[in-house]
């Protein structure tokens, strides 16, 4: 059996706040092969995007375990860092505030390979070109500035930058969440293409669930800072196990008149994330939850094959 290109191994970052730790990300574990895709889904604030940047190295993480490449990269000097920054890139979500203003298209896109210091000015320029023809942004744009442009072709901009010293792992941070719907579509077919040529890793975070069917094989679903299942993307929409999960899938809007959808409507308070009690975060917000889901923390564990729920009465749940 390969290695998987990345390996995260109960991996914890909490935030020191006044009223204690903000358990901003809790014992999340996975790992992805080359050229797959790992969905990460969940509500505002549950950690989707703390847990990118902790695999990254642009937030410190609190304890567990990163594995790239076979190699253990938790701790790791800034030599090693810039050896990783060239492997490892993220799309961020707003293709404008993650924008330099006032640097311009070529500027942004070369601004890595100058750093990097392999490749001549010339190759550098072809690069650029090349690049922009990858992510199908005209080259008349390389003199332009990220005002000038609307948010498809900005996040074009993001995804060029991203690729231009040819990375093993991308993390794409909701890159389509701020754009128009079509202009999603085109996106995301341009981030499978580009997998599909390359053999790129994405770590793909994201609320809208639709958009994650689409482009993931594995997905994790997040709810403040835990994971509560982890699945094959078509089995997810096909048998999802964990209330939270059958919640959240209710709430996709289906385009058939007079369609009755069943729906889970999620009720009661989120629990707080600092110093969080014990026993299921989701429990206060679950209509099956009993007093064992308030006094005890429910373990990770395989109900079906390769699909893993957190939860004492999962069984129960299985269709």
């Amino acid at each position: 059996m390969s290695t998987p290109l990345l390996q995260v191994e109960n991996l914890k970052k909490y935030f020191e706040v006044p009223a204690g730790y903000l358990h901003a990300v809790d014992d999340v574990s996975f790992s992805i092969e080359c050229g797959e895709t790992l969905g990460v889904v969940g509500e505002s604030g549950c950690g989707k995007s703390t847990l990118g940047r902790v695999v990254l190295h642009l937030l410190d993480n609190t304890d567990g375990k990163i594995i790239f490449d076979g190699e253990d990269i938790t701790k790791v000097s800034a030599a090693k860092q810039k050896e990783l920054s060239g492997r490892m890139q993220i799309i961020f979500q707003d293709p404008f505030s993650s924008l330099d203003p006032r640097m311009t298209v070529y500027q942004t896109i070369s601004e890595a390979m100058q750093i990097a210091g392999k490749l001549s000015r010339n190759e550098i320029k072809n690069r650029v070109f090349e690049l922009m023809d990858i992510v199908g942004l005209a080259r008349r744009f390389v003199n332009t500035y990220p005002h000038e442009l609307d948010g498809g072709r900005r996040q074009r901009i993001g995804i060029a930058r991203a690729l231009s010293i040819r990375p093993d792992f991308i993390v794409c941070d909701e890159p389509v969440s701020a754009l128009d719907v079509s202009i999603q579509a085109q996106i995301l077919n341009l981030l499978i293409d580009i997998q599909a040529e390359t053999g790129i890793a994405y770590i793909f975070i994201t609320h809208d669930l639709s958009v994650v069917k689409h482009i993931s094989n594995h997905i994790i679903v997040m709810y403040l800072g835990q994971v509560l299942e982890k699945v094959a993307s078509e089995e997810l929409f096909i048998n999802p196990i964990h209330p939270y999960t059958k919640a959240l899938l209710g709430a996709v809007p289906v385009p058939i008149v007079n369609y009755n959808k069943e729906r889970i409507l999620l009720k009661g308070e989120i629990s707080s994330p600092v110093n969080p009690k014990p026993g299921c975060r989701f429990a206060p917000r679950c209509d099956f939850a009993k007093d064992q889901c308030f006094a005890e923390e429910p373990e990770f564990r395989e109900i079906l094959p390769d699909h893993l729920v957190k939860c004492h009465f999962a069984e129960q749940f299985v269709t």
